[in-house]
């Protein structure tokens, strides 16, 4: 693996656990995490301590699934073009990783319209119970006034995790350099419709 992949991959991993906002356990205590009826979890009550390692778990997915859709989705990326968003899903054994190709109706379509495609097919997957998380991987100019090329991951765990990285890149060649990455908060478009429908840890 190139060492500018496996430094992405680190950073995207480091970004995950700062983000989920627990890593680990803190106490002892059975605290109750309020799963609403509708959710993809909603199979009864889970405590505090199972409650956070299942978002370690769910972290070490999210950083799996980055790292294996950012190594094939780099192959596409080229210097003088940008490739088109690509889609991706772990599926619930944890190890299988699928790109999800769109159908004949995507042809011709432009970047912006295969995204929100992309985003509806995940949907109707996820809320089917068939993946563990989701991913769609695009790449552009940061705007019209920056030049700096950005990849983009949309990333979604089922354990609620939401979340936006951007990581600048250059293209030296046959090679990508890629830069320190930031991760924002997004709204839940795929495994749930609002934050409120992810599950949650209370008191």
């Amino acid at each position: 693996m190139p060492h500018s992949l496996k430094t992405l991959i680190a950073s995207v991993s480091v970004s995950l656990l700062l983000t989920t906002g627990i890593t680990q356990a803190q106490d002892k205590d059975t605290v109750e995490i309020k799963i609403p009826e509708n959710s993809v979890l909603s199979d009864g009550v889970i405590d505090k301590k199972e409650m956070a390692r299942y978002l370690v778990i769910a972290n070490k997915q999210l950083a799996y699934l980055a790292e294996q859709a950012t190594e094939e989705y780099q192959e596409r990326i080229q210097p003088e073009e940008t490739p088109m968003p690509s889609g991706w899903m772990l599926m619930k054994d944890g190890v299988t990783v699928k790109e999800l190709k769109l159908d004949e109706s995507a042809e011709g379509a432009p970047a912006n319209i295969r995204i929100v495609m992309f985003r509806a097919a995940l949907k109707s997957i996820a809320r089917r119970g068939q993946i563990n998380a989701a991913a769609i991987l695009y790449a552009g100019q940061m705007s019209e006034e920056n030049p700096q090329k950005v990849l983009v991951m949309e990333h979604e765990h089922r354990l609620g995790i939401s979340g936006n990285k951007f990581v600048p890149y250059k293209v030296e060649g046959e090679k990508i350099q890629y830069s320190q990455s930031v991760t924002k908060d997004k709204p839940f478009q795929m495994f749930y419709d609002k934050k409120a429908d992810a599950p949650e840890i209370s008191g």
